[in-house]
């Protein structure tokens, strides 16, 4: 284990746990990620790997064959991943989101059909909110299901689906105004279905089409795709919860999760650029020494190391807020919005560290310069943590005049 980052008051699972991911990583990830986000390539090998280990059934509850872990055990081993491979821990993140959303939210039927075989990693978990016209206004959402029978019949198209081709199962947020009558609150019209899909792309099934993976500037061999609804029927049990109307509490609650998530991959990615910096500090000479010994870079490295630290403990404390059971859209948002700015501070300060040499794709510090701009968006813009930052800190300093 490095210097930094260090979590305190762990028990010897966690400890295991973090130990054998870690090792995963070392061994397994870092050493081809940059050949495979190259190539955009999926990562099936290090996927299979992770189902191997149990990873996809961490916070799933042990009744349901999971391991039934904590938020901060499953953010930790996230920023052990994003430390290898920002996009593996892509692949696992809106799985646990859907996964999480399902174990608060889901009818019992719902549980014992899915989750067993989430655990197992035979289900792979996508959430769908976005929309092309979206943007951060989830209330603009104008994709649409309609009540016929005992189906719904969904109409839309969705956009930025993380794992939209591997998934078997995404979690849609639609409007659906039954029982809530035009001009009600935009939020209370909204509800989650639960669509099984067959893995792919084209017409995945009937009425439901994955056009293709969006080309990216990073974040590269995950699938990120479009999803298109086109009179694509999905039963009533399938609604999340069983109830219409509550499909944007849910995604929030899952958000909020999603937004530790974000804030643990800032942290790993922060993390991997700090030690390449710091290495190549080390070996790199300029003026008859080592880099590492002009000030100017030594001011780099404490200004880098200190941002991992702060970052790291904002995630931790957010995770361990989300765990207590108390609310913790706060700490999560103040966690992600941190998080991803420091990260992309402290890759660009490693980028620097490296000269021209960053600039060449031989050399891993290329890959974190793309990849670190997707987490300030992410879930969440900066703006949009600052709003609910500021809207929370209202609420808990209300001025008494």
């Amino acid at each position: 284990m490095s210097r930094l980052a260090q979590t305190h008051g762990l028990t010897d699972v966690q400890t295991e746990i973090l130990s054998t991911v870690r090792d995963f990583v070392d061994k397994e990830i870092i050493p081809v990620a940059t050949e495979l986000e190259h190539r955009d390539e999926y990562p099936q090998d290090i996927v299979d790997g992770l189902k191997e280990l149990g990873l996809f059934g961490l916070m799933i509850p042990e009744e349901y064959g999971g391991l039934g872990e904590s938020l901060l055990t499953y953010a930790l081993c996230v920023e052990e991943i994003a430390r290898g491979w920002m996009s593996v821990s892509g692949i696992i993140n809106t799985h646990f989101i859907v996964a999480y959303m399902l174990k608060q939210h889901g009818t019992q039927e719902q549980k014992d059909h899915f989750l067993p075989r989430m655990a197992a990693g035979d289900i792979r978990g996508a959430f769908s909110m976005s929309e092309p016209a979206l943007g951060s206004d989830v209330s603009a959402i104008s994709s649409k299901a309609v009540r016929d029978g005992d189906e719904y019949v969904l109409n839309g198209q969705k956009m930025w689906l993380t794992n939209g081709g591997t998934s078997s199962l995404v979690a849609v947020l639609v409007k659906s105004d039954e029982g809530h009558p035009e001009g009600s609150a935009a939020h209370k019209s909204m509800t989650t279905f639960l669509v099984e899909k067959e893995p792919g792309f084209g017409e995945v099934r009937p009425g439901l089409t994955i056009p293709g993976k969006i080309d990216k500037m990073g974040y590269k061999g995950v699938d990120t795709t479009e999803l298109i609804m086109d009179g694509l029927r999905v039963p009533a049990d399938r609604v999340l919860g069983g109830v219409t109307g509550r499909g944007f509490y849910q995604m929030m609650d899952g958000v909020e999760v999603g937004r530790v998530n974000v804030a643990a991959r800032g942290c790993g990615v922060a993390q991997r650029a700090f030690e390449l910096g710091v290495q190549y500090a080390q070996q790199r000479h300029t003026f008859g020494k080592q880099i590492a010994q002009h000030q100017a870079i030594q001011f780099k490295l404490a200004e880098m190391a200190t941002k991992v630290e702060a970052a790291h403990a904002m995630m931790v404390n957010a995770a361990r807020k989300k765990d207590s059971g108390e609310r913790n859209d706060l700490e999560a948002g103040m966690a992600k919005y941190l998080a991803s700015e420091y990260c992309k501070e402290v890759v660009e300060d490693a980028f620097r560290i490296h000269g021209g040499y960053g600039f060449s794709k031989e050399y891993e510090i290329e890959r974190l310069y793309r990849e670190a701009p997707m987490l300030l968006i992410g879930e969440g813009t900066a703006e949009i943590q600052k709003m609910i930052i500021g809207r929370r800190l209202l609420e808990e300093y209300r001025f008494q005049g």
